[in-house]
C-alpha cells in the first residue's frame, strides 16, 4: 500500500452517515470516507448477519467490538474478537463475513 496527497486529517466517525447495506440475514451499517483510491469504513454488523456474497477484496479490518465470523472459500474458519485483525489480498481467498452477536470493524481497502 502507497498513501500518497493525503494531508493530516482527522475523522469524527459520529458525524458520518451511515449506509445500510442488506446482507443474506440481517444489515451492516457502513460509515465510509473515501481518500484517493483509499477506502476506510466503520462497519457495524446486526446480531445475526450473513453476507450476501463471497469478498475477493483485499481489506485489512481491525474487530473493535463484538465477534466477527469468516469463513474462507476453502472451508477455513476464524473468530475474530476485540482487539483481533485479519489482512487479505484483492483476489486472494474469497471470504464470507457472519456474526450470531454483532461486530463493529474498522476497515481499509
Amino acid at each position: 500500500m502507497n498513501i500518497d496527497n493525503l494531508p493530516f486529517g482527522t475523522t469524527d466517525w459520529r458525524q458520518i452517515e451511515p449506509t445500510r447495506h442488506a446482507g443474506e440475514t440481517g444489515h451492516a451499517l457502513w460509515r465510509t470516507c473515501q481518500f484517493g483510491e483509499l477506502r476506510v469504513r466503520m462497519v457495524e454488523y446486526s446480531p445475526g448477519y450473513l453476507a450476501d456474497h463471497w469478498c475477493r477484496k483485499g481489506h485489512i479490518l481491525l474487530c473493535l467490538a463484538g465477534e466477527l465470523h469468516t469463513e474462507l472459500a476453502d472451508g477455513r474458519q476464524f473468530v475474530l474478537t476485540p482487539g483481533m485483525s485479519y489482512q487479505v489480498a484483492d483476489n486472494a481467498e474469497p471470504h464470507r463475513s457472519s456474526t450470531p452477536v454483532g461486530a463493529t470493524l474498522f476497515v481499509v481497502d
